[in-house]
């Protein structure tokens, strides 16, 4: 039986409740590009997630979220878009047939996340990840090519998929208004604290460099 779209969001929002606890700020230095799944997101408008809000925190939620809109676009997909359906399960034959696969099967927080640091000028890395990943993909025969007539026709599928997906986003975006109270609150419990204790933290070995521990002259 399939689950609704209310329960869904609810039991991710749980789900990312039970993770919060669990959140530390990130010590590494931060990689400068901006996340495209988090930036401007609806869904994280919608938990009330805004920009002063930690990158990974917001990621855990989006992530679970997105889950949500995608299996529905491909239930659609597989109920409604024969050609579409087709295609996708051919590139997912090709996807499984790859020896190296280091983006399947990770958490919502990391899901999406780019796979190696930023580089550093000057300091070329010897291997990525994503390098890796990009040879065992190419050691891999592509898909044949469509005919003109068979590109059109999955143009318009996809072009529904979009539509159906967009639809699925606004709803979920909808039921995400629900949480935002809770969703704040366990902010404001776990997250808060935290970078408060950072920002303390800074400011105090910023100032200890002014510090010599001794008094003044004749004091």
């Amino acid at each position: 039986m399939e689950r609704s779209l209310e329960t869904q969001v609810s039991q991710a929002v749980e789900a990312w409740l039970r993770w919060l606890p669990r959140w530390e700020p990130a010590t590494h230095r931060g990689r400068v590009a901006p996340c495209r799944r988090c930036l401007g997101s609806p869904v994280l408008s919608a938990a009330g997630l805004g920009s002063d809000v930690p990158h990974g925190v917001q990621h855990g939620l989006s992530t679970r979220i997105k889950t949500i809109v995608d299996n529905a676009v491909a239930l659609y997909t597989a109920r409604n878009l024969p050609m579409l359906q087709a295609e996708l399960d051919q590139q997912a034959d090709r996807n499984r047939s790859r020896t190296y696969r280091p983006s399947e099967g990770l958490e919502p927080e990391f899901d999406g996340l780019p796979m190696d640091p930023d580089p550093v000028p000057g300091a070329p890395f010897l291997f990525t990840v994503a390098g890796m990943a990009d040879e065992a993909d190419a050691a891999v025969p592509a898909l044949p090519p469509l005919s003109d007539d068979a590109k059109a026709a999955l143009r318009q599928e996809v072009r529904l998929a979009d539509e159906y997906a967009s639809m699925v986003g606004r709803e979920v975006c909808t039921l995400l208004l629900r949480h935002r109270l809770r969703i704040q609150t366990a902010i404001a419990q776990y997250v808060e604290p935290q970078i408060a204790a950072m920002l303390d933290e800074l400011t105090r070995s910023l100032d200890a460099p002014f510090d010599t521990g001794e008094g003044l002259p004749g004091v």
